[in-house]
């Protein structure tokens, strides 16, 4: 099955817990792409199929929007790496000191972001394409050279066009940021917060080539908890983005269920009784995570963890007496966390506490059914070990 043989490359480069940075790397240049595989990386929310390695280059098709990240996080650094766009009016970005996984109702993580953006995409008093650094989906930071916001401008324009290379440096120290454009620093920022997490590459549309990436650590310094992001809780994606490789409709719902990038969109054109996404896989799960977005034509969302067929959380868009305090207004995200102790189960909706019923033994599906079209997006699960 196409899912498996994608699975199966995703575990092989998932690695478990944050392991400190060895010693006698400290102060030296290392390789962080070794220009033949993606090791000591992590496919977040991004297939196997959206990156490719072709001489020593690491191949980014911008498809589906979302991210990579290192295995490991890192505090202070120096970051080198050059990239090129393919095509005008490319867009991407290196994200640092982020959050495992990405952020509610967005394919990004929390963090850091300095812009990689073609010049065919213009300059405005919001953003240019030569080298803006700032933070994103709950990360701070105070510009130097800003323009009211928290979003640092660069002083110089000096990135080239699609397609020729650019070369970032990017250093990084107890929460100073600052970016070197073809060999001159022109972004800074300060007093970030997280300043300690993970370094992402991400997809964002458009074809891009990075290469000769490498990182030499600093010596750390004390960081509050405050300022460390969301470690390691071995989450795996299982949507790809791209199609419906690993799960299974009934009949009358084929086609109603579509692929539209990072969200998996029900149109709503079936009844909720025949509705049913169910993952074709079974695991024994320990956790979950998913993202939901009602529109004014929405009814509700059913949950269904198990084979059973009642299922272990309902939504409804309208008057849920339940759940209605937790839920964000129509249009906007939820998130819905799920965590296994023993046989108990402890659910939360955008971080609220909220108990369900001990689904059945494992192991379990994740299946949904809806009435009126839903949005799903950043779907996660985690199994025991």
């Amino acid at each position: 099955m196409k899912l498996c043989s994608g699975f199966c490359v995703f575990l092989s480069l998932w690695v478990f817990g944050v392991p400190a940075p060895a010693q006698e790397d400290v102060g030296r240049w290392v390789p962080l792409f070794n220009g033949q595989d993606l090791s000591g990386w992590v496919l977040v929310n991004t297939p196997p199929e959206t990156w490719s390695i072709k001489d020593g280059m690491l191949i980014c098709s911008g498809k589906p929007i979302g991210e990579i990240r290192t295995d490991r996080m890192y505090q202070n650094f120096e970051l080198e790496l050059e990239w090129r766009h393919m095509k005008p009016r490319g867009n991407a970005g290196v994200f640092v000191w982020a959050d495992d996984i990405t952020s509610r109702g967005v394919p990004f993580h929390r963090g850091i972001e300095v812009q990689v953006l073609e010049n065919a995409y213009g300059n405005t008093r919001s953003h240019t394409t030569h080298g803006d650094i700032f933070p994103i989906h709950g990360a701070t930071m105070t510009p130097i050279n800003g323009r009211g916001g928290q979003r640092a401008f660069p002083t110089e324009e000096r990135s080239n066009p699609s397609p020729q290379w650019n070369h970032y440096r990017i250093v990084c120290n107890d929460g100073d940021i600052s970016l070197a454009v073809n060999g001159k620093v022109v972004t800074r920022g300060t007093d970030a917060s997280p300043r300690k997490g993970y370094i992402c590459l991400e997809s964002e549309g458009g074809i891009v080539h990075y290469r000769n990436i490498r990182i030499k650590e600093l010596p750390e310094t004390p960081v509050a908890d405050e300022h460390i992001a969301v470690a390691n809780r071995n989450y795996r994606s299982i949507y790809s983005g791209l199609d419906l490789n690993g799960w299974g409709t009934s009949s009358p719902a084929a086609g109603s269920w579509q692929p539209k990038d990072w969200i998996l969109a029900f149109d709503g054109q079936v009844t909720q009784g025949d509705s049913r996404l169910e993952s074709q896989e079974t695991w024994d799960l320990s956790g979950f995570v998913f993202d939901f977005r009602f529109s004014e034509q929405s009814q509700r969302l059913c949950f269904h963890l198990g084979s059973q067929d009642s299922p272990s959380l309902t939504i409804d868009a309208i008057d849920d007496a339940r759940v209605g305090d937790m839920l964000e207004k129509t249009g906007r995200w939820n998130r819905v966390e799920g965590r296994r102790e023993g046989d108990v189960w402890t659910l939360s909706i955008n971080g609220k506490p909220h108990l369900i019923e001990s689904p059945a033994a494992s192991p379990m599906r994740i299946a949904f059914t809806a009435g009126g079209p839903v949005d799903l997006a950043n779907l996660y699960i985690r199994e025991a070990e």
